[in-house]
C-alpha cells in the first residue's frame, strides 16, 4: 500500500474509530470517507493501468480497493442513513482476503512486517462483521477502541516510517508488532466493558421502536441498529 494513502488510511480509522466510541457525530465522520475512499479507489486504478501485467504491481494495488469501497460505502451509510448490515458483510469479505493477503505478504513479497498487519485488518474487520453485519452491539465500545488503537500501529505509523525512508520489515519487528496487536485487542475489549465514553444528543434512538435513520441518530450502544461506522 502506498505510504500516502496509509497515512490517511490511519485518520479515517481514527475518525471511525472515536465515532464508535461516541465521541464523533456520524455525519461528522462522513467527508473524510468520502476523502480516503475516493483515494483508494483512484489510486490503485492509476496503479494497474501503468502495471503493464506486472504480477506484483497489481497485487500491490489490488489490496487498496478493499479500504477505498469499505470507506464509500461507509461515507454513503452516514450520509443518507442507510443500514449498516450491508457494510458489515462486505467487511467478512474483506476480512477473509486480508488473510490471504497477509499470508502472500510473508510468502511471495516477503515483508513480514506487512503481513501482521494484513492480519491485523483481518480481525479489525471480522469485528466490524460481528458488530454491524451481526448485530452484536456489545462489540460496539470495544470495536471502537481497537480501531482507534489498530489506526495507528498498522497505517499511521507505518506510513510515517515509510515516508521518512526509516521502514524496515524483519521478523523482529513483526513480531513486536504482532504483540503490540494482540495487547490492543485485549486492552479494548477491557476498555470496551466500560460502554463509549459520550453519547451526544444525536446518538440517542429516534423513537420507541428505535428506528433509525443514520448513524448519528443512534445509541452507540445499540450497535444492533446502528448504521455503519467503520
Amino acid at each position: 500500500m502506498g505510504s500516502v494513502g496509509l497515512l490517511y488510511v490511519g485518520a479515517v480509522l481514527f475518525i471511525n474509530g472515536l465515532m464508535l466510541l461516541g465521541l464523533v457525530p456520524g455525519k461528522a465522520a462522513a467527508p473524510m470517507n468520502f476523502f480516503v475512499g475516493i483515494m483508494q479507489v483512484v489510486f490503485p486504478t492509476i496503479l494497474l493501468v501503468q502495471a503493464e501485467g506486472d504480477p506484483a504491481a497489481i497485487l500491490a494495488a489490488s489490496g487498496l480497493y478493499l479500504f477505498g469501497f469499505t470507506y464509500l460505502y461507509v461515507g454513503l451509510n452516514l450520509t443518507f442513513g442507510l443500514d449498516g448490515e450491508g457494510v458489515g458483510w462486505f467487511s467478512l469479505f474483506v476480512a477473509a482476503i486480508a488473510v490471504v493477503m497477509g499470508i502472500l505478504q510473508f510468502t511471495v513479497v516477503a515483508d513480514p512486517v506487512f503481513g501482521v498487519i494484513w492480519l491485523l485488518w483481518a480481525v479489525l474487520w471480522l469485528m466490524f462483521f460481528l458488530l454491524l453485519g451481526l448485530r452484536r452491539e456489545s462489540l460496539t465500545a470495544a470495536t471502537g477502541w481497537f480501531t482507534a488503537i489498530i489506526a495507528h500501529l498498522t497505517a499511521t505509523i507505518p506510513a510515517v516510517l515509510l515516508l521518512m525512508g526509516e521502514y524496515r520489515s524483519t521478523w523482529t519487528w513483526a513480531t513486536i508488532l504482532a504483540v503490540a496487536g494482540v495487547v490492543a485487542l485485549v486492552l479494548s475489549f477491557l476498555l470496551g466493558r466500560r460502554g463509549p465514553l459520550r453519547t451526544p444528543p444525536e446518538l440517542q434512538d429516534t423513537g420507541p421502536d428505535h428506528t433509525l435513520r443514520g448513524p448519528a441518530d443512534s445509541d452507540p450502544r445499540d450497535g444492533g441498529r446502528r448504521r455503519a461506522a467503520v
